[in-house]
């Protein structure tokens, strides 16, 4: 079979996409040897290496030179249709929602999660959301969707009124590299981001959704409680240019709050030193409103990091029993699991070993293998 893949996000691996994208790529060679893999690029993007055992297509847009927007939709809608059907392909696979609304050859479409159709706040201008209907339309002449999460196949099923048989699950995965990290490691990323001995961590976004401001106001809870020690809290990841009701700033959330001394802002996070991190922190907090699946959940799980995450969307199906599952609304009972975690180790330990087993359900050779497997199934429907 030759499988035309829509490569827009190639070689972006600072969005979900971009690292599906290439970690499919990655393993997907292996998972079926007959297969034939074509990689159809945007020639305006930056050079990246060819994946091993994939032909890469660089396509070009009118708008190439005006608009990276227009260069997008062009690319979606009309290049790579025609560069599918040009290349002779048996099937298509857009690993993002962004299928042509007309496309060539049977085309399979991987939908995250539907955040710009369900959450209000992510919706967007007038053009954004006539952008989300074009693509929720174009999903539904697709042969079949992929998803992350069977969270997220409810909501496609409900939402985008998609029959159950043509939307599949393959869960996404921690890369390879991620583990726990041993003392050697951990002392010098201690070093190099100026962590506390001891500590609660957040790693992630900062729009709205994630719920960070719930994150630090049960912290400042804690310390009301916390009559002895000294709790400290670690918030990772790239901040907020601006202050906004979409991208409220945590600094200034700490201020109001009177916890900044207590609160570490890492800012950015070079990926080689995740898994440190992670491994470094006695617990791991992410009450997010709404994941299509959840990485930093799993990538901790990965480290054996007791972790706290919220009951809602995907999250409980990615942690399991490894976790303390808490409402994101429910911010007494963030502080209590905070709590019961710091000052129970036995069931820390118990946790970690929890941990452990789950992420080891999760890897990109299965993820691949059942991608293969859904090529084949939607071209037998197509």
């Amino acid at each position: 079979m030759r499988v035309i893949l829509n490569g827009w996000f190639w070689g972006q691996t600072a969005t979900g996409s971009g690292q599906y994208l290439a970690h499919l790529l990655e393993h997907l060679p292996k998972a079926e040897p007959k297969n034939e893999i074509l990689l159809a690029t945007w020639q305006r993007h930056a050079p990246s290496p060819d994946p091993p055992g994939c032909s890469v297509w660089p396509l070009s847009t009118p708008f190439d030179r005006i608009s990276a927007n227009l260069s997008k939709l062009w690319f979606e809608q009309v290049s790579f249709p025609r560069a599918a059907r040009r290349l002779g392909g048996d099937l298509a696979h857009v690993p993002h929602w962004g299928s042509p609304l007309r496309p060539t050859v049977p085309t399979v479409v991987t939908i995250h999660d539907l955040i710009p159709l369900l959450l209000p706040a992510y919706q967007g201008s007038s053009l954004v959301q006539g952008y989300t209907r074009l693509v929720a339309a174009a999903a539904r002449r697709a042969v079949g969707v992929i998803t992350v999460s069977q969270a997220s196949q409810r909501d496609i099923i409900a939402h985008l009124r998609l029959p159950a048989a043509r939307v599949w699950v393959t869960h996404e995965a921690a890369p390879a590299s991620f583990q726990r990290a041993d003392e050697a490691q951990i002392a010098r990323v201690r070093r190099e981001y100026g962590l506390p001995d001891s500590f609660s961590l957040y790693l992630g976004g900062f729009d709205v959704r994630k719920n960070v401001a719930g994150v630090l106001a049960a912290f400042a809870r804690l310390l009301e409680r916390e009559e002895s020690g000294d709790p400290r809290l670690v918030v990772a990841g790239i901040l907020p240019k601006e202050d906004t009701s979409f991208t409220p700033d945590p600094r200034r959330i700490a201020r109001e709050l009177s916890i900044e001394t207590r609160v570490t802002f890492t800012g950015w996070v070079d990926e080689a030193d995740k898994p440190a991190l992670y491994s470094a922190a006695d617990i791991f907090v992410f009450p997010s409103r709404y994941e299509g699946f959840g990485l930093p959940v799993l990538e901790a799980l990965t480290c054996g990091t007791p972790t706290i995450t919220s009951n809602v969307s995907s999250l409980p199906e990615i942690v399991g029993q490894a976790g303390l599952l808490v409402s994101p609304d429910d911010q007494a009972g963030l502080v209590d699991a905070m709590e019961r975690l710091l000052h129970d180790p036995r069931l820390r330990e118990k946790l970690r070993a929890l941990a452990l087993e789950q992420a080891a359900r999760f890897s990109w050779q299965e993820t691949a293998r059942a991608t293969a497997e859904i090529y084949a199934q939607a071209l037998a429907k197509g």
